[in-house]
């Protein structure tokens, strides 16, 4: 059977129950970024978190924090001891505003050697190894440093095998990236596609469905964006569609102000305590909520 990469070891998924596939325990972003509650940096308050994670049911968590936001492997590895919660570790990119100079100046072989290092030998030539793959756009359009990241991440997947995960600004520009990807010979069934409830558009989530890739709402809580009536419309809407294949949920809850863990809120538990709950209420089947948040983590994530 095949298993899943994380910080420590690769595992079996059989057992594994609630599984969140986006979110951010220890961040530094680049300095520019000036909002600096995007900085994660306590690791006892991440450590914090992710305990409530494990208490309100949680089995394994997806670490989402790329090499230009201050990923921290050794971090990782040891708070996922400690808090007895398996961590996938992330190797790639988020958005060209970010990136360093040297994903300019270095060829594209030159990153997807990177990457396939990352996932195979260890991260920063270390000993824990990523378990999937990162790539991103920005708003409305794909810089060429983007593209250039997406295609590498294309082929380092070929190369390892590892799943992908796209960053989408503001829910844009996802069908774009997987023309991308599915221009280097990527089969879509192993792609992500992030941020999607930001940008909540039923036709728009569908088509991505309908290509083969797994459509995730990551928003859950952020009324600032949209309620959350808004996300349970978009859920029904793919639902109906046919697509509970096709579907991932989590919290990308990677500000301070958002973890309980740093005095802040809703946290790792909303999803588990009052999300959950919310979608039974609306009439969402347990089956259906089961293959959303372990079936479908899974088959994604299970590669190696």
């Amino acid at each position: 059977m095949a298993k899943i990469r994380t910080v420590i070891d690769d595992i079996d998924p059989d057992g594994l129950g609630l599984i969140y596939t986006h979110e951010h325990l220890i961040t530094r972003p680049p300095a520019v970024q000036k909002d600096r509650d995007l900085e994660l940096s306590s690791y006892e308050c991440s450590l914090r978190e992710l305990t409530i994670f494990k208490e309100c049911g949680g089995t394994l968590l997806v670490e989402a924090t790329t090499l230009d936001y201050g990923r921290d492997p050794s971090a990782m590895a040891r708070m996922s001891k400690e808090a007895g919660v398996p961590l996938v570790a992330v190797s790639g990119f988020n958005k060209a505003a970010y990136f360093p100079l040297w994903v300019e100046t270095t060829p594209l072989n030159g990153i997807v050697d990177k990457l396939v290092g990352d996932v195979l030998d260890g991260m920063d030539g270390g000993a824990h190894r990523a378990g999937h793959l990162k790539s991103g756009g920005s708003y409305n359009f794909i810089h060429a440093l983007e593209e250039k990241t997406t295609r590498a991440v294309a082929r380092a997947h070929k190369e390892t095998g590892a799943p992908i995960w796209l960053h989408t600004e503001a829910g844009t520009m996802g069908l774009e990236m997987l023309d991308i990807l599915e221009s280097e010979g990527v089969d879509l069934e192993v792609v992500v596609v992030g941020h999607s409830d930001r940008n909540p558009d039923p036709w728009y989530h569908a088509a991505m469905a309908e290509r083969g890739a797994t459509v995730q709402f990551d928003g859950v809580s952020k009324v600032k964006y949209h309620p959350d009536s808004v996300r349970i419309a978009c859920i029904k809407a793919l639902l109906e569609a046919g697509h509970a294949e096709r579907l991932m949920i989590s919290g990308d809850m990677g500000r301070a102000s958002y973890l309980a863990g740093y005095g802040g809120g809703p946290g790792f538990a909303f999803i588990a305590t009052k999300f959950i709950p919310r979608m039974l209420a609306e009439g969402i089947d347990q089956e259906v909520i089961d293959t959303i948040f372990k079936a479908n983590p899974v088959r994604w994530l299970a590669q190696f």
